[in-house]
């Protein structure tokens, strides 16, 4: 399978070559032309729904520098400025010609004429949009689109100090390692109490949002904001009892291993009570892991283990350092979390992080480098609206990047065991988020299909939740103030509602694709790159099936991964 990283804009054949989105009046008349544009042939179609899909990526790279831009410096507020005025002065003003053009394509005598197969998955969400289309939720949705991006200028500004110096709490979450056990509590008390500050903030943020999201879902004809958010992912091939069931699953057969890992735990550490600072550290005399110092080591070393994996998967962060498509270092002012957002127009993505030299940022550099390839992959489909694919798969490219890449990770750790260290932290990973990913999705259910609760109301709920995925191996005597407000830390809730079972699914697909890896490395590449190159033009089961796997998350399928990567775990002899 021949693949290059030789990325190349795509020509313009319907804007100027050196056009930039300024303001609507520079841009309306292309959406003019297309909704007056006469089409009398299957000629005439094709050439419009490739001008569209020109015009697409030129708005969507637009936006995306906007809010790439001020991600990476949240206290300029010229940058702040000019996200909120696409958000509010640009794309409102897209939305009615983007529902007038969808339904000029959907009620053109020739579009059943164009190849159905090829077209399916892009006119059903085509459909999708007509349906969900509401000119009054247009102010809603460009008011929601600034508030989600408060979340990030609060959570920008939070710092500790410890031992005199300042500290994202990105940065500060690395003394979490330490063999210290009066240091790690010490900074773990800070850090939560640092959240506590803009608790009320971040809740009063919240419930804005979730009034404003229930009165979009309400103005498009649903009773709930979860049901309508369902419609408007796309969630085609999966239903709330499924989430349901995933959830039962976790509790099933994840919890139990959960708890053997604390366990593990307790007695490496040789504690008689595992508290929550406990759980990213090593014995006394055992070093922490430090696989690099700086963001440029960070991509080196990435570059070379991607190599080692397979030559497409370096050359694409080659060509994304070549490109300055990278943001790697934790630094004050910055958001938190870290991103790869595809550009449509010019292709190669950007991977934004908060690296502080810790194991979890090799986690997330080689996650976001799954979703790079992703978006190197489906580049060359044709149209703009081919390259949008489903969550539920874009998590299986940079989830199965996290597994695969393992076998190149000596060239993070020298020493065989820190190395076997590392591999030990992943596989624990995989299996603990599972509960946290099955907490968050409950929550976001009861919280949308209860928009009028109370702040005491949710934080009761979160606290019933939470202890129903928790670990009983853990001691949390005492921290109940800290607990209550968890939820405020995932990024998910505010600015992605609904997003976040997709990671586990995803999982699932990653654990089974890392099984192929494990038979046959090369098959299993293989069938990774050829679901990633069909971006979203075919369904979800579909996608699955090109990667060699089923689109299933029973109990029964969950116990049978859950079992070999307990088994995987066994061979590097640190069980469970």
């Amino acid at each position: 399978m021949n693949h290059t990283a030789d990325i190349k804009k795509l020509p313009r054949q319907f804007l100027p070559e050196d056009f930039t989105v300024t303001t609507w009046d520079n841009l309306e008349p292309y959406f003019k032309n297309l909704l007056d544009r006469p089409i009398n042939s299957n000629a005439d179609l094709e050439k419009w729904l490739y001008d569209m899909s020109e015009l697409e990526a030129v708005v969507s790279e637009d936006a995306c520098w906007r809010q790439i831009k001020m991600t990476c410096d949240t206290e300029n507020k010229t940058l702040e400025e000019a996200f909120v005025f696409f958000v509010t002065q640009i794309q409102p003003q897209i939305q009615p010609y983007a529902d007038k053009l969808n339904k000029k394509l959907v009620e053109s005598p020739f579009v059943a004429k164009l190849d159905q197969q090829k077209y399916f998955t892009y006119l059903r969400s085509v459909r999708k949009s007509i349906e969900l289309f509401r000119e009054e939720n247009i102010p809603l949705q460009s008011e929601l689109a600034v508030l989600a991006q408060q979340f990030g200028t609060i959570a920008g500004k939070m710092t500790v100090e410890v031992n005199g110096k300042e500290y994202t709490l990105q940065q500060a979450s690395k003394f979490l390692e330490s063999h210290d056990r009066s240091l790690r509590e010490s900074v773990y008390r800070k850090i939560n109490e640092r959240r506590l500050q803009d608790k009320d903030a971040l809740n009063d943020l919240y419930t804005q949002l979730i009034q404003k999201r229930h009165q979009v879902a309400k103005n498009a004809g649903f009773d709930n904001y979860r049901d309508y958010k369902f419609k408007e992912l796309g969630r085609f091939d999966y239903t709330k009892e499924d989430c349901f069931q995933f959830h039962e699953a976790v509790k099933q057969h994840v919890l139990p291993l959960v708890n053997i890992i604390n366990e593990r735990k307790k007695k490496k550490l040789n504690l008689t009570s595992l508290r929550p600072w406990d759980s990213e550290a090593e014995p006394e005399g055992v070093a922490p892991l430090n696989p690099f110092s700086t963001g440029n080591e960070l991509l080196e070393k990435s570059i070379e283990c991607f190599d080692q994996v397979h030559p497409f998967f370096a050359d694409c962060l080659r060509k994304m350092s070549e490109m300055k498509r990278l943001d790697l270092d934790s630094r004050k002012g910055k958001a938190p979390g870290g991103y790869n957002c595809p550009l449509a127009e010019t292709g190669a993505p950007f991977i934004f992080m908060n690296a502080a030299g810790q194991m979890s940022d090799v986690t997330t550099m080689v996650h976001e480098g799954g979703h790079a390839v992703h978006s190197f992959l489906a580049h060359p489909l044709e149209l703009t609206s081919f390259k949008e694919y489903p969550m539920e798969i874009a998590e299986v490219a940079s989830m199965s990047m996290e597994l695969f890449s393992m076998d190149a990770w000596d060239v993070f750790f020298t020493k065989e065991e820190d190395l076997i260290r590392a591999k030990e932290h992943q596989l624990e990973r995989v299996i603990t988020i599972f509960p946290w990913i099955a907490t968050i999705d409950k929550f976001q259910h009861w919280v949308y299909e209860n928009p009028t609760h109370t702040v005491e109301e949710r934080s009761a709920k979160w606290m019933e939740i939470l202890n129903e995925f928790s670990s009983n191996v853990v001691d949390w005597e005492g921290l109940e103030g800290y607990r209550t407000y968890a939820w405020q830390r995932q990024l998910h809730l505010f600015e992605v509602p609904l997003y976040y079972i997709e990671y586990g699914i995803a999982q699932l697909g990653a654990i089974g694709l890392w099984m192929q890896f494990r038979k046959d490395k090369t098959a299993a590449i293989n069938n990774y790159m050829t679901s990633l190159q069909l971006g979203g033009t075919k369904t979800l089961p579909e996608l699955y099936k090109a990667a060699g796997l089923v689109f299933n998350f029973s109990p029964d399928y969950i116990k049978q991964l859950m079992q070999f990567v307990k088994g995987e775990m066994d061979k590097l002899n640190v069980h469970p």
